[in-house]
């Protein structure tokens, strides 16, 4: 017989107070795990192809561990030192931007910067800032990540786990089934299969789409010539998740720079337009519905108010555990509406009398 709804609300209530409290106190601690597991998850499907293909789970492992050694060396060796000396030299930059940008409106548009006028004001103050500022807050980022995260142990303990998790993946996911309730366990599975698939969407689906919009953003800016092109496309290609967002502000940017670079070649700002209206159409006819499929389950504005939330409780760790808790919430409330509109309450005696 299955145990009322009343103690199977507080055991579950009691669950979720743990997993709250052990995310508050043992964030850092649990900061390589969460994401070892996460890379697992996202490669398990590959995982999987490879044994249908004929290898052994461990062979598949050690193929996927060999290709992510080679692809870190090559991003290690070539990309990151680049990305890094691009954002530095942006921020350096950045004021004799802002300079720029006066003298442009100074010449075009006087009015505006007459003295006094609100958008001078706000140049002035925001190119003073970023001039005063700017070095500072990259410091500060890069110490307090440093200090925080633990860079040598993140990059230690995440690759053990992540190969640990990947090889074990299908034993743990049937260790976990065989400790079901049995009374619950087809709802339990039904509700996984409903959070796998939005996770997969999401996380799998979008994850791929980033990656690829970034590279290609990248690259794209980069061989036309636009300067810190490489950190641009990044930008755009991480903010790809929210829609329209990455291509607004990587396009805003992109081409505010190429302003700035090419004014008077109209046709390399025209070229750094057309990337970014190239890369939303390959995103919105090919990607998008190849990869994430028509209907993913996570609604944007749902979305940034999980990553907010869990944000601002949890740092760091709430942001990458919001995605799947922000996708279990999503999935459990569409199962309750179902059962809901199911319901006598929702009914009524409509039903009885119909029949």
């Amino acid at each position: 017989m299955a145990l009322p709804v009343r103690m199977q609300l507080k055991y579950w209530g009691i669950a979720a107070a743990v997993l709250a409290v052990m995310l508050w106190f043992l964030g850092d601690v649990l900061l390589p795990f969460v994401l070892g597991s996460a890379i697992a998850y996202f490669l398990d499907p590959v995982a999987d192809r490879l044994e249908r293909a004929g290898l052994s789970r461990a062979g598949a492992t050690a193929a996927i561990t060999v290709a992510a050694i080679l692809i870190f060396v090559i991003l290690a060796l070539a990309v990151v030192p680049a990305l890094v000396e691009q954002t530095t030299q942006l921020v350096d930059t950045a004021p004799q931007l802002f300079r720029k940008l006066q003298t442009f409106l100074t010449s075009h548009f006087p009015e505006v910067m007459n003295e006094g006028n609100p958008v001078r004001e706000t140049l002035v103050s925001l190119g003073d800032t970023v001039k005063q500022r700017g070095g500072e807050l990259m410091n500060t980022v890069l110490t307090s990540a440093a200090s925080v995260i633990n860079i040598l142990m993140l990059f230690v303990i995440v690759p053990v786990v992540a190969v640990y998790m990947l090889l074990d993946w299908d034993n743990m996911v049937a260790r976990v089934d065989d400790l079901l309730p049995r009374d619950h366990a087809p709802v339990i599975r039904e509700l996984a299969r409903g959070i796998d698939d939005t996770l997969a969407g999401f996380i799998r689906g979008m994850g791929s789409v980033c990656l690829i919009l970034g590279v290609y953003y990248a690259v794209a800016l980069w061989l036309v010539g636009l300067n810190f092109g490489l950190v641009v496309g990044v930008v755009a290609g991480m903010l790809t998740f929210i829609p329209y967002v990455g291509a607004i502000v990587g396009g805003a940017l992109a081409i505010g720079l190429a302003l700035f670079q090419f004014w008077g070649e109209w046709v390399w700002i025209a070229a750094v337009a057309g990337i970014f209206f190239f890369g939303q159409f390959l995103e919105g006819n090919f990607l998008t519905p190849k990869l994430v499929g028509d209907s993913v389950g996570l609604h944007p504005v749902w979305l940034i108010l999980a990553l907010s939330v869990f944000g601002s409780i949890f740092g760091f760790i709430g942001m990458l555990v919001a995605v799947p808790v922000a996708a279990a919430i999503g999935v459990v409330i569409r199962f309750v509406v179902d059962q809901y509109k199911e319901s006598r309450l929702y009914t009524g005696l409509s039903r009885d009398t119909d029949r």
